[in-house]
């Protein structure tokens, strides 16, 4: 997939919203890319946007460009993404309680999506669907799959979503904050689930979250956005051993840390994400940014290289520099 100035917009009564504000980026096949940031960053309606999943009053711009396997997303009809969704990208939502039918079995659930891009009878769906349950690890599929959702624990939900969105093998996976309504223990299973599978499909996976924690161990790419913008984008190697955004340092420090004394304070952002209706000239992260500049209240930063062509950030005065400009 490869993405080109991408602009999503909400007209409301008080203004226009810039969710996404520009983004770009490119993604292989079989990558994993960890899409991370601050709640209402733009993280999910930049990924709802690839999906064509956006109300009536959003807008994007004429001049983005969405290319999937060659061919561009936003020249395609709704029946056309509708051949997409599922069977090419699939998405699985945060929360699998809202985003699962309460009123259909499992099994029905699963079918549907069989039936409909595959062209299967419900007898071969049916056993597909017993299939792609003990895939994703759920213990007595055949009993499962005529449960309905409400009958299932948080972590058994979150499984079947994956194995709806895993039924036609799709060639792209967007992962919504999958874990964030579950345990500890119950989220390092599903984690671990989704990277196995993105592997054994060689599937190119977007992983959706607000902790750098998650994505640490299961993404071969890491992009930060903040404010509807890509702020920094590198290698997961990359980011961690040589972050550059003030942003991203930031959200590194919230980490709780296993080495700490117990009760130790956490460290927190000080400050709000602004305002997209009306966001702060220059970079919209200065007005919380401890390095700061007269520059960076009053021109906008675009993402460069430091001299690493995979480590992009946008930044005049990025961590390890310690006086005004920046590297060319």
């Amino acid at each position: 997939m490869q993405v080109e100035n991408l602009h999503t917009h909400f007209r409301t009564d008080r203004g226009l919203v810039r969710a996404v504000d520009g983004v770009s980026f490119t993604l292989e096949q079989g990558v994993t890319l960890g899409l991370v940031g601050e709640s209402g960053c733009g993280k999910t309606i930049l990924c709802r946007t690839l999906m064509g999943l956006l109300p009536a009053s959003a807008k994007i711009s004429d001049k983005a460009s969405i290319m999937f396997n060659g061919r561009d997303l936003r020249g395609l009809s709704e029946k056309q993404l509708r051949g997409i969704r599922g069977r090419e990208v699939a998405m699985i939502f945060q929360d699998p309680m809202t985003s699962l039918n309460p009123v259909m079995k499992v099994g029905a659930q699963i079918s549907e999506t069989l039936v409909h891009h595959l062209d299967m009878s419900k007898r071969e769906a049916r056993e597909r669907g017993v299939e792609l349950l003990r895939a994703v690890g759920i213990s007595g599929p055949e009993r499962r799959i005529d449960q309905y959702p409400h009958q299932l624990s948080g972590g058994i939900r979150q499984r079947v979503a994956i194995a709806i969105a895993l039924a036609c093998e799709p060639k792209l996976l967007i992962a919504d904050e999958p874990t964030t309504a579950l345990d500890v223990t119950v989220q390092s299973g599903i984690l671990d689930l989704l990277r196995a599978q993105q592997r054994e499909r060689n599937m190119s996976m977007i992983l959706i979250t607000h902790d750098l924690g998650v994505v640490a161990g299961r993404t071969d790419e890491i992009a930060v956005m903040y404010a509807g913008k890509m702020v920094e984008r590198s290698s997961t190697k990359a980011l961690f051993g040589n972050t550059r955004m003030p942003y991203t340092q930031a959200l590194m420090e919230s980490i709780p840390r296993l080495d700490h004394p117990t009760h130790t304070r956490l460290k927190t952002i000080s400050g709000q994400p602004p305002n997209l209706i009306y966001p702060p000239p220059g970079c919209r992260f200065a007005p919380r940014c401890t390095r700061a500049e007269e520059r960076c209240q009053q021109d906008e930063p675009v993402l460069i290289s430091d001299g690493a062509p995979d480590h992009t950030f946008a930044c005049w005065r990025p961590v390890g520099m310690p006086a005004a400009g920046r590297a060319a």
